[in-house]
């Protein structure tokens, strides 16, 4: 459910509700998708919200130094650098891992995967092809890559081919290239704070 509450206290309420919860089922793996849109602002809470985010902030903060209980904590972020740094302090996090955009045999693979799940198998689909064509390319822009080839191909009732999938990739712009400057601020933030999550990356392509 939602921490954040209307009422006076609703939210504190809430986090504390939360980490019982979590501490109940212990041992347990805790996962929290899209940290920062939960904690980014902390620092402006007492003029935009009356400190309640700060608030519900050092309650957790405090939980993640303390806990006693096992209970393993797990996070992903899209955008680290809207974090409060005391979040990724050692011990509230063993580790930071950076996830990069696919490398060649990962897109590859991804094309595979999103192909045989609706059903489209054989040798006419050359992923290694597919994945030199979408550099760049995030498991859910190919995807989509998928998607727009199948409803191509149905619209002119025939089935998909490899230049449905190819012209595809060819009309997307995927958001390594539209947010360029973005994503370079964040491997260069990356490549100082965080372990790579892969042997390969896209920039080694």
């Amino acid at each position: 459910g939602r921490i954040f509450g209307g009422l006076v206290g609703q939210s504190e309420e809430n986090m504390r509700k939360a980490i019982r919860i979590a501490e109940s089922l212990a041992p347990c793996v805790l996962w929290i998708d899209e940290l920062e849109k939960g904690f980014a602002g902390t620092g402006s809470s007492g003029v935009s919200d009356s400190g309640t985010t700060a608030r519900v902030f050092s309650t957790f903060l405090t939980w993640m130094q303390d806990k006693t209980k096992p209970v393993f904590l797990v996070a992903t972020a899209n955008d680290v650098t809207a974090l409060p740094p005391e979040l990724l302090r050692k011990g509230r996090f063993d580790e930071v891992f950076f996830i990069d955009l696919p490398a060649a045999k990962d897109r590859a693979l991804i094309f595979k995967i999103h192909l045989e799940k609706r059903g489209r198998k054989g040798s006419k689909f050359k992923h290694k092809t597919l994945a030199e064509a979408t550099r760049g390319f995030s498991g859910a822009e190919i995807e989509q890559v998928v998607i727009g080839g199948l409803h191509h191909a149905f619209d002119e009732g025939r089935e998909l081919t490899m230049k449905d999938l190819l012209d595809e990739a060819a009309a997307q712009v995927p958001l390594s290239r539209m947010m360029a400057e973005d994503i370079a601020l964040l491997r260069s933030w990356a490549k100082m704070r965080a372990r790579p999550s892969a042997s390969e990356t896209v920039e080694s392509d």
